[in-house]
């Protein structure tokens, strides 16, 4: 199983698109490992630098229909590939979001009025994000200011992850 949250990335803003992810001009790349240095690098977002803002970065705080666009899976490797393997948002492209459990990494969907609240308290705060599995809880830390936040998950997307991702899941039981 992969490592799941680390210092969090806030991008303030809905409809980020698998273009803005990773652009389309990559797509020949043979490795995922090729695709990290270009994470993020045409995303429209004032204030955002993704040569500087990524790096150290495990998790990402977004808005809505994040992965919207085509259908790559570029997408959720380049975030994969950055060691960003913990997505949480208002809302996901359906394909996107199957895109990450099947690469083994976890996407989570909470409440519009919870993630601005979230983005409220810890936009410009130095912000721990991890995952506490037996509880099913987001933990947010700040310093002394720690924010815990249930999430559900069902039991075939967390064999995934637990597996590694689909194809790991299909070798053992196929």
């Amino acid at each position: 199983m992969k490592t799941f949250g680390g210092r969090l990335l806030v991008l303030d803003r809905d409809d980020i698109n698998t273009d803005e992810i990773i652009p389309a001009r990559y797509l020949t790349e043979i490795s995922k490992q090729a695709l990290a240095p270009h994470l993020l690098e045409d995303l429209g977002l004032e204030g955002f630098h993704p040569a500087t803002d990524i790096a150290g970065k495990g998790a990402v705080i977004t808005g809505a229909n994040f992965g919207c666009g085509s259908s790559r899976e570029h997408a959720a490797w380049a975030l994969e590939a950055n060691q960003i393997n913990l997505v949480v948002a208002k809302s996901f492209s359906r394909i996107f979001r199957q895109n990450m459990f099947n690469c083994g990494m976890l996407a989570v969907q909470l409440s519009a009025e919870t993630i601005d609240s979230l983005m409220e308290r810890f936009a410009k705060k130095d912000v721990r994000l991890d995952v506490d599995w037996e509880r099913l809880q987001l933990v947010f830390r700040a310093g002394e200011e720690t924010e815990e936040i249930d999430f559900s998950l069902s039991e075939f997307d967390r064999a995934l992850i637990k597996a590694g991702g689909w194809v790991e899941y299909a070798d053992v039981r196929y």
